[in-house]
């Protein structure tokens, strides 16, 4: 049974992901590459697979302060071997600061293998409320030209 993210993000939808885990520091996600997210090699595109990490480790980040967002400051990724089939995906907060946490995720197979690998970099960010039961979305600045 998935849980929800607490917050709409439109391309996690488009790409299926679900979340299975969301506390204590842990994630764990669950994807099925559609044939439209696989690459020329009949694999699931690292770009979609990259994604997949990305949010688990935000995801992770979150668990342990569900009020506050998180941004990407930096991503490295391994790409161990193909990935195919249903993949998992488990994230980890490693160390957080009062404005930073620094994670890891690592995708496994069906059949249990790690496919893909990543530390991450986040940075909290608040949302502010503007009602009783809505908040501000994330924005750019405004261009000051």
């Amino acid at each position: 049974m998935s849980i929800s993210f607490g917050v709409l993000v439109p391309f996690v939808e488009h790409l299926g992901f679900t979340l299975e885990r969301f506390e204590g520091g842990e994630s764990e996600l669950r994807y099925t590459a559609r044939p439209e997210h696989l690459n020329s090699f009949n694999v699931t595109h690292g770009g979609a697979g990259m994604t997949l990490l990305d949010v688990s480790m935000a995801v992770a980040a979150r668990s342990v302060q569900q009020d506050m967002g998180v941004v990407t400051i930096e991503m490295k990724t391994s790409f161990m071997q193909p990935a195919t089939g249903p993949l998992v995906a488990k994230g980890r907060l490693m160390h957080r600061t009062a404005t930073m946490a620094f994670t890891e995720a690592t995708v496994y197979d069906a059949k249990g293998r790690a496919c893909m690998h990543a530390t991450g970099t986040f940075k909290y960010v608040k949302r502010l409320p503007v009602s009783a039961t809505a908040v501000h979305p994330l924005q750019p600045p405004l261009s000051t030209d």
